[in-house]
This record gives structure tokens, sequence and C-alpha cells, in this order.
């Protein structure tokens, strides 16, 4: 394959992700690059669109250009820049290019240059090879087949926006979300998500997410909010599960003064607040049935009636609600209105768990792994292939989350070992707190049924545990005990509390330390 494929191709029918894999593809053999990354640029940062010779948790990677002085030399450099092996500035691949088992990481040469679609800066390409690979004609020759390579591009853009389903990539962020806030991944089920974002957005009608703990629903819900015809107005945040019952409506609908013991002055509710806007009711599933009553009345005739007054007012807000429990279940047995569960579930958004995303699982690994290298001040940071393994292989109970902090455990620990912070420090498998088979012996503990005797009561399996260290096994029974509770009682926190015999906020507070909150 040579560079004049690129010509070829552009005749050829190609999703947008396979054109730029064989771009880059194409570069890396045409040039004997040891990687080629092709990076977008977006609100001073780059993000890894395709990659070639790389580590695969890389594409999952965003690269700052404050913190990455190359990469910003580039973007600021009309010409091709070379870095040679004696550049004191540092590799921001550094331990991230792909070698054989026991091959070392070899010294060598960075090439990048600007790339421009529209006459606009898009972003750059990079290149990395061996000592002296970069000769005077081969950097030539790049500059010669810049042209073709920014027309790849052009037509993959053009095909992406053609595109029916017009997917919201990881590199197309709303610039009212942060660049550490976004949906990261390419599966097929990262993409029907995106499916259901892109035709729900720009709708005013109700949206109701629904998925397991820690899949990202908040996440969901602004992307939704962003890309809404409301994204410029405020979109306002209510946790259903931390309101007090008696402090609900007052806080949802507002209270005017003497409406209750210590309501000193007038105060408008979240709805008020979000006029104009987005109101997103998290773990909706938690309000008690008669703020659900006044709930459906606002969905209904946008009115509401603050705390202790006659008087109504009259509020424009779009809801978007999220729960994970199964709230048609829910409504079927009483726990929930119907009503306003049909109201609520006009357009419906599944959020996959993680275990069911496949290799996104590396790709968000990246991204925390480069959040934690910049938070520790470490050179660089990579997974060991048994590390990259033993992720794949987890079940993930508690979704993204639960990776969020797996990986940045693991960081703190390699940090506090007394690594050199200015050598590539790699992530081993044991660093990472997972042990498929306590997870597995886990799950197996607990069985979800209730007993004959006594159906506020969960039977423990009699298996005999296996030996191992005391305090992650203990904290994984408690982890799958509170999990399988909140399953058993469709996530109902106060339903939880009482078969497990605790405090509410207690349960509150032990299930956040535990991950699975």
């Amino acid at each position: 394959m040579t560079i004049h494929s690129l010509i070829a191709d552009l005749s050829l029918e190609l999703s947008p992700t396979q054109r730029l894999s064989r771009l880059v593809n194409t570069i890396k053999v045409a040039f004997q690059c040891s990687a080629v990354g092709l990076l977008r640029l977006h609100n001073d940062t780059l993000f890894m669109v395709a990659a070639e010779g790389l580590s695969h948790d890389t594409l999952g990677r965003q690269f700052s250009l404050n913190e990455h002085p190359r990469l910003s030399t580039i973007v600021h450099t009309t010409d091709l820049v070379h870095f040679d092996h004696h550049s004191p500035l540092p590799d921001p691949y550094d331990g991230l290019v792909n070698t054989r088992p026991g091959e070392p990481l070899l010294v060598h040469d960075c090439l990048g240059i600007r790339l421009h679609i529209n006459q606009q800066l898009w972003g750059i390409l990079t290149l990395d090879a061996m000592v002296n690979t970069f000769t005077t004609d081969k950097k030539a020759l790049l500059k010669e087949y810049l042209p073709y390579l920014e027309a790849t591009i052009r037509v993959a853009d053009l095909e992406h926006q053609l595109d029916e389903r017009h997917h919201f990539s990881t590199i197309e962020l709303p610039h009212n979300i942060e660049n550490s806030r976004k949906i990261i991944g390419n599966s097929p089920a990262v993409l029907r998500l995106l499916d259901d974002i892109h035709v729900v957005a720009d709708a005013e009608v109700p949206v109701l997410i629904s998925g397991e703990t820690g899949v990202g629903k908040d996440l969901v819900a602004h992307y939704i909010h962003a890309h809404s015809k409301r994204h410029a107005q405020p979109m306002v945040i209510v946790n259903c599960a931390a309101l007090p019952e008696a402090l609900a409506e007052s806080e949802l609908f507002g209270h005017i003064k003497g409406a209750f013991s210590g309501a000193t002055h007038e105060r408008a509710g979240r709805f008020e607040v979000a006029d104009k806007g987005t109101l997103f009711l998290d773990e909706i599933g938690e309000l008690s049935l008669p703020i659900q009553s006044k709930l459906l009345r606002a969905l209904q005739n946008g009115e509401i009636q603050r705390l202790g007054s006659d008087q109504t007012h009259h509020v424009n807000v779009r809801i978007i609600a999220a729960s994970n429990r199964d709230l048609l279940k829910a409504s079927e047995d009483g726990s929930f209105r119907m009503d306003l569960y049909h109201r609520l579930s006009v357009f419906p958004i599944q959020v996959p768990a993680l275990r069911e995303r496949d290799k996104d699982i590396l790709l968000l690994a990246g991204h925390f792994l480069e959040q934690n290298r910049v938070r520790l001040g470490l050179r660089g940071i990579r997974l060991s292939p048994e590390a990259s393994q033993l992720l794949m292989q987890y079940r993930w109970p508690g979704n993204v989350r639960e990776l969020e902090h797996i990986i940045s455990r693991a960081a703190l620990k390699i940090t506090a070992s007394g690594i050199n912070r200015q050598e590539i420090a790699t992530l081993e498998a044991r660093y990472l707190d997972i042990h498929p088979e306590h997870h597995a012996l886990a799950l197996d503990a607990v069985a979800a049924t209730p007993s004959q005797e006594d159906r506020h009561t969960i039977q423990i399996s009699t298996h005999t545990p296996s030996l191992g260290p005391l305090k992650p096994l203990l904290q994984q029974f408690e982890y799958t005990l509170i999990k399988t509770a909140l399953e058993h009682t469709q996530y109902h926190w106060t339903a939880a509390a009482k078969i497990l015999d605790i405090d509410a906020s207690n349960l509150h507070k032990l299930a956040k330390k535990l991950g699975v909150k």
C-alpha cells in the first residue's frame, strides 16, 4: 500500500472511521513509521481520532496544548516540525508506542504537521520513527501529499455530516461541555446511544434516561441539553434521592414566608430557576407519591404553586429524568405513578452498561490514565498487557464510575510506591485491585429472591469463600450485598435500607464509598 492508495480510497464508500484508519495506516507504511497519530483540535485540546502503532487506550486520551509543548509547537507552526531524538521537549507518546514483548522502547524521531479544512485549522498529523528515518526527501514528500491527506479528512467529515445517524463523536463537543466530561467510545452500544441523543436533543419532549448505577446518565442529560435549543439557558440539576421528603416540595416548587417553621423569607423552587431551560431530575424514582402528583401537574400544565401559596406560576421547563430503577415495573406495583411514568417516558433512553461496550473500556481507561498523569505530575503512565486484559475480563458492576475509581487508586498506588516521576510508569495488574475470582464468588454469594420465611431478608449462599486479603473481600461482599438489596427493591433506597437494617443516610454514604453510587 502506498500513499497513492489514498486517492483511490476517495472513490470508495467507506465509513468515516474506516477512511481515517486507512489514512494513518497508509502513512505508517509509506513512511516506515513506528506510529502515526491523527489528532483533532478542540478548545486548545487535541483528541486522537485515528492511530496506528499506538496502544489502544491512546484513542481515549486528550492532550492539552498547555501540557504538551511538542504538540503545541506543531499547532502553532505553519511549516512541518521535526523533533529529533535530542529534543529536550517531552514526548506526549512516551510509553504508548507499541513494541513486541520484551522489546525495549527505542529512541525515535518525531514529525508533525498542521492540517486545514476549508482554510480552518482542523488538527495535526504526527509521525514517530527510528532515528534518521525522516530524511529531507521524506519531509518534502509528506508536504507534497498534504493536500491528499486534507482531502481525505474533508471527505470523512462530509460523510459524517451526511450520515443519517449523524453521531456526536468524542471530538464534537458543545462549547458548554468541558473536555473532561464527554462521551467516549465507538462501540455499537455507544453509537446507538449517540443516535438517540441526536434524535431527541432538539425536540421539546421529556426524556427518561435509564441505566445501571455509574453508567453516566447525568452526562447523557448534559449532552441532550447542550445540543438542544435551550443550550444557552440554565440546566438545573436535582438529586431526588438526596431530598428529605419534608423539604422536597419546597425544593422543587418553592415556598412563601411562613409556609413552615424556618421559612423566614419567600423562595423560588428549582422549577422557577430552570424557567426557559432544562430541569434534570436525577434518581426521580425516589420521590414520594404526593410529590409525584404535584410533579405531574407541572408537567401537564406548566403550572406550579409555591408551598403555602394559592397563587400559580407558569414555567417553561423541559424535563429530563433519570433512574436506575425499572420505573415501568415500579408503576405496575404502585410505587411510582403510572401516569407520571408515561408522561416522562415520551422518549426513553437506555444507557448501556460498561460490560456491553467491549474495547470502549480501554478507551475510557486511557482517558482516566491521562487525567491522573496530569494530576500526579507524571511523565507518562500506561497499562501493562496483563492489566489491559484484566480490565477487559472484569464485569464492571459499578460501570464507568468504578473504572474511574480503580484507575485513580492504581495511579495513586504506583506513585506512592516510589517511582521516578520522570520515567514512564507502567500499571501492572496487581495495582488494579480487581480479583475476578472474588467478583464471581460475590455475585454468586447473594440470592436475588427473598426467602419464603421473610420477604425482607436476602438469603446468603453457603459457598466457602476463597482465601485472600480480608479488607477487599469484605468490601466486595458489602458492595454486592448493597447492590443486590437495591436491585431487589428496584433501587428504592429507603426500602433497601430497611432490608439491610441501617439508616438510609448511612446507606447512601456507604454506597458512595464502595462505588455503588
